[in-house]
């Protein structure tokens, strides 16, 4: 599903919207270039959940956890792996397991390893500085149920 946000204020709309279907148990992916709007998507999806503290980049930490009410919310950072078998490290998975969401920047990179995810892909609009483009994609089938209100709620983004 191909969004346009014209601003990061539409970003984070975008993301509040993601944020309102996610459940316990989700990964998403999220892709782009450097400065794309990987961390500001974050930043609006973990307002959406209720975090209160920053939403930093986790670029040297790894992984920053934020709980929100019975959920945690897991944003991790790939960017600094130098190789994809570091990933299994991290324990994506089971950081989603018990009760948490998983919030992957350079995501891509490792998708095939995910099993069942969304990945967010941001790109930037060529000559319209704020403008993002915004490409949702579900693999497996734990999104089906939830596709269509996600499709109705972004309506407003659509391309």
């Amino acid at each position: 599903m191909l969004l346009r946000a014209d601003s990061l204020a539409a970003t984070h709309a975008v993301a509040t919207v993601l944020a309102g279907l996610a459940r316990p148990g989700d990964l998403i992916a999220l892709a782009g270039e450097m400065g794309a709007g990987k961390t500001a998507f974050a930043q609006g999806f973990g307002q959406a959940l209720g975090v209160t503290e920053p939403i930093t980049s986790p670029t040297f930490t790894l992984v920053h956890s934020h709980r929100c009410g019975k959920i945690t919310l897991h944003h991790v950072d790939l960017y600094r792996l130098q190789r994809t078998s570091e990933v299994a490290d991290l324990a994506l998975a089971e950081l989603a397991e018990f009760a948490g969401i998983v919030l992957v920047e350079w995501g891509d990179v490792v998708a095939a390893s995910l099993g069942h995810h969304l990945t967010v892909r941001l790109e930037f609009v060529d000559g319209d500085e704020g403008a993002r483009l915004i490409d949702v994609v579900p693999s497996g089938s734990s999104w089906a149920s939830r596709w269509e209100r996600l499709s109705t709620g972004l309506a407003e983004w659509r391309c």
